[in-house]
């Protein structure tokens, strides 16, 4: 459950700080994979309800989604553009963010729960920095996309999962999500596109 954690973590900084918004929907599909890691492999064991949650993360999130994403970015000009500027400035406060979440997690040290918080903690608040930071219609998208992951992730924490009608209810809302913003991201590639045959020579 630790290494789930840690990967889903990695998932969610290294993307940030190194890749370009085309990379996104790789590691939107590495954090599900954790995510069906941590709901497979849980304490409470097997039943028809965990059986059920990992597949609706494996088919939605970790394929469905992405490939939504992928097609939406493909040929895009903001396929190019890096999730987060690149500068010192963005990259100290994400990392002061990062510490901070994980703040939330003191009032159990060393146990796991305080890391399932803090790594979803920390998973939001860079989501909220994408937001602040990065204007294009596709980092937004991932932005949303990183804090449903971080949503789904906090489920783990709960005493009791979500019934089955709300876990269709959240991958519905996942999968709109996604499709608004896909048509959004063509909207804006194609309007990007008819600019220059606007202008007058």
């Amino acid at each position: 459950m630790t290494l789930a954690l840690i990967l889903c973590l990695t998932a969610t900084v290294i993307p940030v700080f190194f890749s370009r918004i085309a990379a996104a929907p790789t590691w939107l599909s590495l954090q599900a994979l954790t995510l069906l890691w941590i709901t497979l492999f849980d304490d409470d064991g097997f039943s028809m309800h965990v059986i059920l949650a990992g597949l609706e993360v494996l088919l939605v999130r970790a394929l469905l989604v992405p490939y939504l994403l992928h097609r939406a970015l493909h040929k895009s000009r903001q396929a190019r553009i890096s999730l987060m500027p690149s500068n010192l400035f963005a990259w100290g406060v994400a990392i002061t963010l990062i510490i901070l979440a994980f703040k939330f997690g003191d009032g159990a040290r060393g146990d796991v729960r305080a890391l399932t918080l803090g790594v979803a903690a920390a998973t939001a608040m860079i989501a909220f920095l994408i937001l602040a930071t990065n204007h294009e219609p596709s980092a937004q998208l991932v932005a949303v996309l990183f804090m449903e992951n971080a949503l789904a992730l906090f489920e783990s924490l709960l005493p009791e999962p979500w019934p089955l009608p709300v876990h269709l209810a959240v991958s519905g809302v996942y999968i709109l999500t996604v499709a608004v913003g896909s048509w959004l991201v063509r909207e804006d590639a194609a309007a990007s596109h008819d600019e220059p045959s606007r202008q007058v020579p």
